[in-house]
């Protein structure tokens, strides 16, 4: 097993983060770096000071998952972030030939987006890679279809393109670095990868954002959550956004965006699916 670079920047980068307050850690005396000691960390996780450090350093062993979810816990991680943190101290040797299957969506699967009326929806696949979007959902967020193939990425999408920024607004920080943080976790899971190298380099040269959340391991797993959009065509939304893997393929990820029944961004939706807006603007 070769040296686990990974696992010893997330390990540093998040004992780092988390203050002998918060741990419940006693701090006598003035410390000369920020989070918690070594020694400290090992001891809330009930592991050898050595034996952490040795984690802490890469080096080529292999953890049980009692003492990784020790670990989890002592470092305050969410789930997404447990579930991170057992997948890059498991990690596989690279493979020699990275897949570069085409992604492919089901049958079934589009039929139900495409059914789902004014509900904008899309499927992420690999590296948040957009694979389809229905019509609402390109009239609401952007047309994915007529970008060039290397483009159609939500992480991209979100960090470079100006117009994404513009339509989440204030919330834009907070959905661009989750959609980074869902990006780490797909890294993981497939580390060997050369387009999610290629990507992540490029954002990384393009956006100071981008280098700032990548360095801070931050680690998202998708969710619900609301999002407050405005509009360029139909005004200001507020909508709740629901994700879903699907058994056999948690490569991909349905998201869906909600509005309230009877409510002003339900309204807003309607119009924008029905074209009725360019009579309005008219």
């Amino acid at each position: 097993m070769a040296h686990n670079d990974e696992l010893s920047t997330f390990l540093r980068v998040r004992r780092a983060a988390l203050s002998p307050e918060e741990a419940g850690v006693s701090s006598p005396g003035g410390r000369r770096v920020p989070g918690l000691r070594r020694e400290e960390l090992a001891s809330l996780a009930g592991v050898s000071v050595d034996y952490y450090t040795r984690l802490e350093q890469g080096r080529p062993i292999t953890p049980s998952e009692a003492v990784l979810d020790s670990i989890a816990t002592a470092l305050h991680l969410d789930p997404a972030e447990r579930d991170y943190l057992h997948t890059v101290a498991r990690r596989a040797p690279p493979s020699r030939r990275p897949g570069t299957r085409a992604q492919s969506v089901r049958p079934g699967l589009l039929a139900l987006i495409e059914q789902l009326g004014d509900t904008p929806a899309l499927v992420l696949g690999r590296r948040t890679d957009v694979l389809v979007a229905n019509r609402n959902a390109r009239l609401l967020l952007a047309d994915f279809t007529t970008m060039p193939a290397r483009d159609r990425n939500a992480t991209r999408w979100l960090v470079l393109d100006e117009g994404a920024r513009s339509l989440f607004g204030d919330g834009w920080e907070q959905v661009a670095s989750d959609m980074v943080g869902t990006l780490r976790m797909d890294a993981a899971r497939h580390p060997d990868d050369p387009r999610t190298a290629a990507l992540v380099g490029e954002l990384a040269m393009k956006s100071r954002e981008f280098r700032g959340w990548w360095a801070q391991r931050k680690v998202v797993r998708f969710s619900s959550g609301a999002k407050t959009l405005r509009h360029p065509l139909v005004g200001d939304l507020t909508l709740d956004t629901e994700a879903m893997t699907f058994p056999g393929d948690p490569d991909q990820l349905l998201i869906a965006f909600l509005a309230a029944p009877s409510s002003p961004s339900r309204h807003a939706l309607e119009l924008l699916g029905s074209g009725a807006w360019r009579q309005q603007r008219g």
